[in-house]
């Protein structure tokens, strides 16, 4: 049996898949064996080399191109974008998992700005029961007031269930067998939900009631209002805490520690030092643009919480 695990990953953002991967690498028990498979739309073949290169006897590295007709309902618009601040098609490819991959029941989804303490293996073992999903409360948004009241009165979701989706352990033959995909499609050509994190807010509200959570240990992200955990087996540099672009943020030593080892450590390093005070302000001050669509959503005769007091959303 092979641990089936997954990354979402752009071009530009093979430098940090690549730090994250050299840690994954590190914990791998020698009595299992692993597949780990980045999903993009136009890898370059020099980047796909150097993730390449990390394969050894039980852990493959394999690239699958997404589909621009499978994806051509998901459109760039304003409802669409990552943070309220851009669009990125990458954030979409976890959810066709499942029935891309139909040889799985069972998979491990982890976004690529994270570093592995230890072996994904013990989350991918995780006992989801019915569950669809498993998968840890977001600490990034608990001191946030605005997303907070996002969550309680656009979404109506309980904040302390509200779910990051850059760890998942995905029940795929669930997924497949009450068939997500046509759920998540309806929803999104029906209503086109204005959304703050928009795969990560599908994916809370269809599967309300069905995520088993996990140790926070396994989703362990930067926060100014809360102490390091001090055994994070996986870390995750969620939102705005990227230690390529700020220093002394928690956590960083995780990543430069396995930056150091990749062939990317240079670049890195110039990145952050490339960084200028401005282009940090600018960073920190996304977070009050991305909170600035409460104020429309609302007001939004179809945001989430009017449309479910007609129909259900969940499965």
């Amino acid at each position: 049996m092979t641990i089936p695990v997954f990354y979402s990953i752009s071009d530009d953002f093979t430098p940090y898949a690549a730090v994250s991967l050299n840690s994954l690498v590190k914990f791998v028990s020698p009595d299992r064996d692993y597949t780990v498979t980045f999903l993009h739309q136009g890898l370059s073949k020099e980047h796909e080399a150097a993730l390449k290169a990390y394969e050894k006897a039980n852990l493959h590295v394999e690239f699958y191109e997404m589909d621009d007709k499978m994806l051509a309902p998901i459109q760039d618009r304003k409802e669409n974008f990552l943070r309220g601040d851009f669009f990125t098609m990458s954030i979409f490819y976890r959810l066709f998992i499942p029935d891309l991959f139909p040889q799985y029941d069972k998979a491990v989804y982890i976004d690529s700005d994270t570093v592995l303490n230890d072996d994904i293996a013990k989350l991918y073992e995780t006992d989801l029961g019915d569950n669809l999903l498993g998968a840890s409360n977001d600490t990034s948004i608990q001191f946030v007031e605005k997303m907070v009241r996002y969550i309680k009165e656009v979404l109506t979701l309980d904040t302390k269930k509200y779910i990051n989706s850059g760890m998942l352990v995905m029940n795929a033959k669930a997924f497949r067998e009450e068939k997500f995909l046509d759920k998540f499609f309806y929803l999104l050509g029906k209503y086109h939900f204005d959304c703050i994190a928009p795969d990560q807010d599908y994916l809370n509200e269809i599967c309300s009631g069905r995520i088993k959570y996990v140790d926070p240990k396994w989703d362990a992200m930067p926060n100014d209002n809360t102490p390091e955990n001090p055994h994070p087996s996986l870390i995750h540099y969620n939102l705005f805490f990227k230690p390529w672009h700020f220093s002394g943020i928690q956590y960083e030593d995780y990543f430069w520690k396995n930056a150091k080892e990749t062939v990317f450590y240079d670049q890195l390093q110039a990145e952050l030092q490339n960084t200028s005070d401005d282009q940090r302000d600018v960073e920190l001050h996304k977070l009050d643009r991305m909170l600035e669509k409460l104020d429309t959503t609302l007001l939004d005769p179809h945001n989430w919480a009017r449309v479910k007091e007609a129909e259900k959303v969940t499965l």
